[in-house]
């Protein structure tokens, strides 16, 4: 287990934000909550993001035993994740939004649902297998409750963040327009890959020490 300074948690805040992508989930908001009513769409995004953060925690605090259970070596976990991350960052870098996160197929579904709460817009959507895996592998990087602590508060944020957004996610939409949050969901798709790079790299120097 490694010693965590500041930046460490700096950076594990700013992965999960840029992870689960809150600017970026506006449009699909909108456009999975257009036949609703203003307290119909505060209703949703509540429940959404409730069941997000579950979800999240539940990961925080036993995705890493259940890896144990299943005998997976964090560190093969790490770089299957960092895969998938990096999978998740080239589709931001061309402001689409990943197969991971959403395949056509269940937007098609999605649109005609009438409760679109928990899945798609909780579950994929912001805690989706990218979201879930950073979660995991950081919860990993030391020992005891302080980092979960941390994590759990982190998730929190992330959460609050997207609430925030969606409670204001027309005028935003907006006041922005497509291209403004593509521009910025690109810049965070270019950090996303830096930290899947990141994972990769860690996890190939634990499986292979040489490679250090």
């Amino acid at each position: 287990m490694e010693m965590l300074h500041w930046h460490d948690y700096l950076e594990m805040l700013t992965a999960i934000i840029v992870i689960v992508d809150p600017l970026g989930a506006v449009p699909i908001f909108i456009g999975l909550t257009a036949e609703q009513s203003e307290h119909e769409r505060a209703h949703t995004a509540r429940v959404a993001v409730f069941s997000a953060g579950i979800v999240l925690v539940i990961a925080c605090l036993l995705g890493a035993p259940l890896l144990k259970f299943f005998g997976i070596r964090i560190a093969s976990f790490q770089i299957a994740g960092g895969i998938l991350i990096f999978v998740l960052a080239m589709s931001m870098l061309n402001a689409r939004i990943s197969p991971a996160k959403q395949t056509q197929e269940e937007a098609t579904e999605a649109v005609g649902k009438e409760n679109v709460a928990v899945v798609p817009l909780a579950i994929p959507l912001l805690a989706g297998p990218a979201a879930i895996s950073t979660i995991i592998i950081y919860a990993h990087r030391q020992e005891g409750w302080m980092i979960r602590g941390f994590l759990i508060l982190a998730i929190a944020i992330t959460i609050a963040l997207v609430w925030i957004l969606w409670r204001v996610s027309i005028p935003l939409s907006r006041r922005l327009g497509r291209t403004g949050m593509n521009n910025v969901t690109r810049v965070m798709g270019l950090l996303l890959a830096a930290i899947a790079v990141e994972f990769v790299a860690g996890g190939l120097g634990e499986l292979f020490p040489f490679l250090k």
